[in-house]
């Protein structure tokens, strides 16, 4: 499902190394998910993964472990992600985070939702009421889809891989550790308070 966000600008980072003090674990989780993802094309809805310290996973679930291909000498400062249920059709990505918290196994978290994005000058002429604003966003000539995969750990880092419909090749992901502020905000708050069951907990390696 492909949603209009007023907010991003894909021309804020356009190398994915710019951030020089970003988590390498995190970012290349986030790659990984990114690099899953646009193999299976586009118009997908949002999705949630859980993010696991691979050496802990290796540690805790051998088994499991083994049969995602993860062995002592690759779990080093790595993060493994696992993908969590789908989401249901009629909710949205912010308003399922607002239910979810993880429990204390669980690194980090990571996103991935599609959006539509408007030019600069377009800001003027947007509907305040969102339904209107969607409509506005999806007529409009200039519009660009872009997937945002987003991701976030209980240390605090963050980065974000990003990739445009209309540059649809790995050279163009853009990456940056901020490029998405609201979305990574919202990821953080469900690991603030860990103890709980989580909303989402997932077993499904993809």
């Amino acid at each position: 499902m492909t949603e209009f966000d007023p907010e991003f600008d894909p021309e804020l980072s356009p190398d994915l190394t710019a951030d020089l003090d970003v988590d390498p674990a995190l970012a290349s989780a986030v790659l990984e998910i990114e690099s899953h993802i646009a193999a299976e094309g586009w118009d997908q809805p949002a999705r949630l993964y859980a993010l696991v310290d691979t050496a802990s996973l290796v540690e805790r679930e051998p088994a499991l472990a083994a049969a995602m291909g993860l062995d002592a000498a690759s779990a080093h400062g790595s993060l493994t992600p696992i993908e969590q249920d789908q989401l249901a059709p009629d909710l949205s990505l912010e308003v399922a985070l607002e239910t979810i918290v993880w429990p204390p196994e669980v690194t980090g978290c990571a996103a991935v939702v599609e959006r539509l994005v408007l030019p600069p000058d377009a800001d003027p002429l947007i509907p305040n009421d969102p339904a209107s604003a969607e409509r506005f966003a999806r007529e409009h000539p200039d519009r660009q889809d872009v997937r945002i995969v987003a991701g976030v750990t209980r240390a605090g880092a963050t980065y974000c891989a990003l990739r445009l419909r209309a540059h649809d090749d790995d050279q163009s992901v853009v990456g940056g550790s901020d490029l998405v502020p609201g979305l990574l905000e919202l990821l953080g708050a469900t690991l603030e308070e860990p103890g709980e069951t989580p909303g989402h907990e997932g077993e499904k390696q993809r």
